[in-house]
Protein backbone atom coordinates (compact mmCIF):
# COMPACT_ATOMS: atom_id res chain seq x y z
CA UNK A 1 0.00 0.00 0.00
CA UNK A 2 0.92 3.39 -0.86
CA UNK A 3 1.04 6.22 1.95
CA UNK A 4 -2.08 7.73 -0.45
CA UNK A 5 -3.38 5.39 -0.19
CA UNK A 6 -3.91 4.97 3.00
CA UNK A 7 -4.57 7.87 3.85
CA UNK A 8 -7.67 7.61 1.88
CA UNK A 9 -8.55 4.19 3.77
CA UNK A 10 -8.15 6.36 6.77
CA UNK A 11 -10.31 8.87 5.63
CA UNK A 12 -13.03 6.96 4.51
CA UNK A 13 -13.10 5.49 7.99
CA UNK A 14 -12.83 8.19 10.61
CA UNK A 15 -15.44 8.23 13.23
CA UNK A 16 -16.99 11.82 14.16
CA UNK A 17 -18.16 10.22 17.20
CA UNK A 18 -14.65 8.96 18.06
CA UNK A 19 -12.70 11.77 16.74
CA UNK A 20 -15.41 14.38 19.41
CA UNK A 21 -13.97 11.83 22.52
CA UNK A 22 -10.20 11.86 21.28
CA UNK A 23 -10.27 15.26 21.25
CA UNK A 24 -10.92 15.64 25.11
CA UNK A 25 -7.46 12.82 25.58
CA UNK A 26 -5.83 15.41 23.82
CA UNK A 27 -5.68 14.32 20.25
CA UNK A 28 -5.09 17.47 17.97
CA UNK A 29 -5.98 18.16 14.48
CA UNK A 30 -5.79 17.22 11.74
CA UNK A 31 -7.01 13.58 12.48
CA UNK A 32 -9.98 12.09 11.05
CA UNK A 33 -10.48 9.47 14.11
CA UNK A 34 -9.85 6.17 13.14
CA UNK A 35 -10.31 3.25 15.36
CA UNK A 36 -7.16 1.59 16.52
CA UNK A 37 -8.63 -2.17 15.67
CA UNK A 38 -9.00 -0.66 11.89
CA UNK A 39 -5.50 0.85 11.96
CA UNK A 40 -4.13 -2.56 13.02
CA UNK A 41 -5.73 -4.34 10.00
CA UNK A 42 -3.54 -2.11 7.45
CA UNK A 43 -0.94 -3.08 9.87
CA UNK A 44 -1.20 -6.97 9.53
CA UNK A 45 -1.33 -5.22 5.24
CA UNK A 46 2.57 -3.84 5.87
CA UNK A 47 3.91 -5.37 8.25
CA UNK A 48 6.76 -3.29 8.83
CA UNK A 49 7.86 -0.60 6.05
CA UNK A 50 10.36 2.47 7.45
CA UNK A 51 9.65 4.41 4.13
CA UNK A 52 6.22 4.35 4.39
CA UNK A 53 6.16 4.90 8.21
CA UNK A 54 8.27 7.91 7.76
CA UNK A 55 5.89 9.17 5.11
CA UNK A 56 2.70 8.57 7.30
CA UNK A 57 4.30 10.56 10.12
CA UNK A 58 4.87 13.28 8.21
CA UNK A 59 1.53 14.13 6.78
CA UNK A 60 1.10 15.20 10.29
CA UNK A 61 -2.40 13.64 11.13
CA UNK A 62 -2.48 11.90 14.40
CA UNK A 63 -3.96 8.64 13.01
CA UNK A 64 -1.32 8.34 10.10
CA UNK A 65 1.34 8.67 12.79
CA UNK A 66 -0.21 6.34 15.47
CA UNK A 67 -0.06 3.96 12.13
CA UNK A 68 3.58 4.94 11.53
CA UNK A 69 4.38 3.52 14.77
CA UNK A 70 3.26 0.50 14.32
CA UNK A 71 5.19 -0.35 10.98
CA UNK A 72 8.08 1.72 11.74
CA UNK A 73 11.21 -0.42 11.90
CA UNK A 74 12.72 1.07 15.08
CA UNK A 75 16.39 -0.03 14.89
CA UNK A 76 16.29 1.95 11.63
CA UNK A 77 15.16 5.12 12.88
CA UNK A 78 18.09 7.53 12.81
CA UNK A 79 18.60 10.06 15.33
CA UNK A 80 17.37 12.45 13.06
CA UNK A 81 14.25 10.96 12.51
CA UNK A 82 13.34 10.13 16.34
CA UNK A 83 14.53 13.90 17.32
CA UNK A 84 11.89 14.76 14.57
CA UNK A 85 9.52 12.99 15.50
CA UNK A 86 9.21 13.73 19.28
CA UNK A 87 9.51 17.49 18.11
CA UNK A 88 6.24 17.03 15.56
CA UNK A 89 4.32 14.34 18.31
CA UNK A 90 2.11 17.42 19.37
CA UNK A 91 -1.03 14.73 20.20
CA UNK A 92 -0.72 12.72 23.62
CA UNK A 93 -1.31 9.41 21.98
CA UNK A 94 1.89 10.49 19.88
CA UNK A 95 3.83 11.72 22.33
CA UNK A 96 2.92 9.45 24.91
CA UNK A 97 2.94 6.29 22.92
CA UNK A 98 3.76 5.81 19.30
CA UNK A 99 7.54 7.88 19.78
CA UNK A 100 8.37 6.25 23.30
CA UNK A 101 7.43 2.65 21.74
CA UNK A 102 9.96 3.27 18.70
CA UNK A 103 12.61 4.88 20.65
CA UNK A 104 12.31 1.86 23.30
CA UNK A 105 13.40 -0.36 19.94
CA UNK A 106 16.35 1.58 19.01
CA UNK A 107 19.92 1.59 19.92
CA UNK A 108 20.15 5.19 20.65
CA UNK A 109 16.88 5.02 22.38
CA UNK A 110 17.84 5.02 26.52
CA UNK A 111 20.39 8.19 25.49
CA UNK A 112 17.69 9.88 23.98
CA UNK A 113 14.87 9.53 26.28
CA UNK A 114 17.49 10.80 29.19
CA UNK A 115 18.32 13.63 26.47
CA UNK A 116 14.31 14.95 26.23
CA UNK A 117 13.16 14.11 29.87
CA UNK A 118 14.90 17.73 30.24
CA UNK A 119 13.53 19.46 27.57
CA UNK A 120 10.88 22.65 28.45
CA UNK A 121 8.61 21.62 25.79
CA UNK A 122 5.65 19.19 28.00
CA UNK A 123 5.31 16.56 24.65
CA UNK A 124 9.39 16.26 24.80
CA UNK A 125 9.46 15.56 27.81
CA UNK A 126 6.59 13.36 28.19
CA UNK A 127 8.00 11.30 25.65
CA UNK A 128 11.04 11.03 26.92
CA UNK A 129 9.87 9.52 30.38
CA UNK A 130 7.20 7.33 28.70
CA UNK A 131 10.32 5.49 25.99
CA UNK A 132 12.10 5.10 29.81
CA UNK A 133 9.03 3.09 31.20
CA UNK A 134 8.89 1.10 27.72
CA UNK A 135 12.29 0.45 27.70
CA UNK A 136 12.82 -0.58 31.05
CA UNK A 137 9.89 -3.07 30.17
CA UNK A 138 11.88 -4.46 26.97
CA UNK A 139 15.41 -4.66 27.88
CA UNK A 140 17.18 -7.01 29.92
CA UNK A 141 18.38 -5.82 33.25
CA UNK A 142 21.70 -7.02 32.14
CA UNK A 143 21.33 -4.25 29.34
CA UNK A 144 20.09 -1.55 31.89
CA UNK A 145 21.86 1.05 33.57
CA UNK A 146 20.56 -0.06 37.07
CA UNK A 147 22.87 3.07 38.88
CA UNK A 148 20.91 5.59 36.60
CA UNK A 149 17.90 4.16 37.03
CA UNK A 150 17.98 4.72 40.87
CA UNK A 151 19.09 8.70 40.35
CA UNK A 152 15.85 8.93 38.31
CA UNK A 153 13.81 7.30 40.65
CA UNK A 154 14.91 10.00 43.02
CA UNK A 155 14.96 12.21 40.67
CA UNK A 156 10.95 11.71 40.42
CA UNK A 157 10.70 11.96 44.34
CA UNK A 158 12.22 15.89 44.39
CA UNK A 159 10.77 17.02 40.98
CA UNK A 160 7.41 15.24 39.91
CA UNK A 161 4.89 17.70 41.37
CA UNK A 162 6.29 20.35 40.09
CA UNK A 163 7.01 18.89 36.53
CA UNK A 164 4.08 20.28 33.90
CA UNK A 165 1.08 18.43 33.51
CA UNK A 166 1.53 14.98 31.35
CA UNK A 167 5.14 14.75 33.01
CA UNK A 168 3.86 13.95 36.36
CA UNK A 169 1.80 11.10 34.56
CA UNK A 170 4.90 9.43 32.63
CA UNK A 171 7.14 9.99 35.60
CA UNK A 172 4.41 7.69 37.98
CA UNK A 173 4.05 5.38 35.24
CA UNK A 174 8.17 5.27 35.10
CA UNK A 175 8.40 4.31 38.56
CA UNK A 176 5.45 1.70 38.21
CA UNK A 177 7.71 0.52 35.35
CA UNK A 178 10.99 0.08 37.16
CA UNK A 179 9.26 -1.53 40.26
CA UNK A 180 7.43 -4.23 38.00
CA UNK A 181 10.04 -5.01 35.02
CA UNK A 182 13.79 -4.93 36.71
CA UNK A 183 13.31 -6.90 40.27
CA UNK A 184 16.42 -5.60 41.71
CA UNK A 185 15.13 -2.11 41.94
CA UNK A 186 11.80 -2.96 42.63
CA UNK A 187 12.26 -2.06 46.55
CA UNK A 188 13.57 1.20 45.50
CA UNK A 189 10.67 1.85 42.88
CA UNK A 190 8.21 1.61 46.02
CA UNK A 191 9.77 3.53 48.47
CA UNK A 192 10.19 6.37 45.36
CA UNK A 193 6.44 6.01 45.49
CA UNK A 194 5.71 5.89 49.23
CA UNK A 195 7.52 8.85 49.35
CA UNK A 196 5.55 10.87 45.90
CA UNK A 197 2.34 9.66 47.52
CA UNK A 198 -0.63 10.64 45.72
CA UNK A 199 -0.13 12.50 41.92
CA UNK A 200 -2.21 14.60 40.90
CA UNK A 201 -3.09 14.90 37.54
CA UNK A 202 -5.45 17.59 35.46
CA UNK A 203 -7.17 14.84 32.71
CA UNK A 204 -9.82 17.47 31.37
CA UNK A 205 -12.96 16.42 32.68
CA UNK A 206 -12.64 12.43 31.05
CA UNK A 207 -12.97 9.56 33.64
CA UNK A 208 -9.23 8.25 33.58
CA UNK A 209 -6.80 8.04 36.60
CA UNK A 210 -3.77 8.08 37.37
CA UNK A 211 -2.44 4.51 38.52
CA UNK A 212 -1.59 4.25 41.89
CA UNK A 213 2.46 3.12 41.46
CA UNK A 214 2.54 0.75 44.58
CA UNK A 215 -0.94 -0.67 43.98
CA UNK A 216 -0.17 -1.56 40.65
CA UNK A 217 3.97 -2.97 41.67
CA UNK A 218 2.05 -4.87 44.19
CA UNK A 219 -0.56 -6.83 41.58
CA UNK A 220 2.33 -7.45 39.33
CA UNK A 221 4.38 -9.22 42.60
CA UNK A 222 0.90 -11.36 43.26
CA UNK A 223 0.42 -12.61 39.82
CA UNK A 224 4.36 -13.28 40.18
CA UNK A 225 5.64 -11.60 37.04
CA UNK A 226 7.91 -9.18 38.96
CA UNK A 227 10.77 -9.03 36.21
CA UNK A 228 9.01 -10.60 33.84
CA UNK A 229 10.33 -8.29 30.50
CA UNK A 230 7.52 -7.26 27.29
CA UNK A 231 8.24 -8.85 24.22
CA UNK A 232 6.48 -5.72 22.43
CA UNK A 233 5.50 -2.73 23.99
CA UNK A 234 3.44 -1.82 20.89
CA UNK A 235 -0.55 -2.08 20.93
Amino acid sequence: MTAKEIMAELQAHGEAKLKAILVKHGIKEPFFGVKIEFLKTIQKKVKKDNRLALELYATGNADAMYLAGLIAEDEKMTLTDLNTWVKKALSNNINEYTVPWVTAGNPAGFELALQWIDAKEEHIATAGWSALANIVALKPDTELDLPKLKTLLDRVVKTIHTSPNRVRYHMNGFVTAVGIYVAPLTKAAIATAKAVGAVSVDMNGTACKVPDANENIAKAGTRGVLGKKKKTVKC
